[in-house]
């Protein structure tokens, strides 16, 4: 079960926020900035019941995260993008600073990780999430920022791609 078996995905996501996940199912059309701090809590507790399988650190396949990887995955994306929100309703039009998933997933050595320590740790960043999400005030959902290769979020669109990772990598474990 080698970490370096994963094959670094390269797409460009934001397209989720144009057009339903065919993968998965999510339309970014369909939530609105205001639904977000209640859907992340929503998948919260759903990771957390995935973190108690017996299965848990079982890849499906050498090329294919296990659940436990994943669920490292979204405790930190719970982590950046609380962060990057959090910018964004600090400053005007920060830049966000590049995070490689996949040296991230390396480096943190994700199979390797104790689920019950996941969980905890999941559970406390997506409170941090859901808090900053349902802070901000109607006037706030429109600032800008931007990632690194100039993609344009507001903090609305920010919260759809950021809820649409969080669903979608539990379409993937079945969650």
């Amino acid at each position: 079960m080698a970490d370096d078996a994963i094959i670094p995905d390269t797409k460009d996501w934001t397209w989720v926020l144009e057009q339903p996940c065919a993968e998965c199912g999510f339309r970014a059309e369909e939530v609105d900035g205001p639904q977000v701090p209640a859907l992340v809590a929503e998948c919260a507790v759903r990771w957390e019941r995935v973190l108690t399988r017996p299965d848990v650190a079982t890849r499906p396949a050498p090329d294919v995260w296990s659940p436990l990887e994943y669920a490292c995955h979204v405790r930190d994306v719970f982590r950046v993008f609380d962060e990057r929100a959090a910018l964004m309703l600090a400053q005007d039009g920060p830049t966000f600073a590049n995070w490689d998933q996949d040296a991230t997933a390396l480096a943190e050595r994700y199979a390797e990780q104790d689920p019950g320590q996941v969980a905890v740790d999941l559970a406390a960043t997506a409170d941090g999430a859901a808090a900053t999400f349902a802070s901000v005030q109607a006037d706030q959902w429109a600032r800008r920022g931007f990632r690194s290769n100039g993609s344009v979020f507001t903090v609305e669109s920010l919260a759809k791609y950021f809820v649409h990772d969080v669903v979608h990598h539990l379409h993937d474990v079945q969650g």
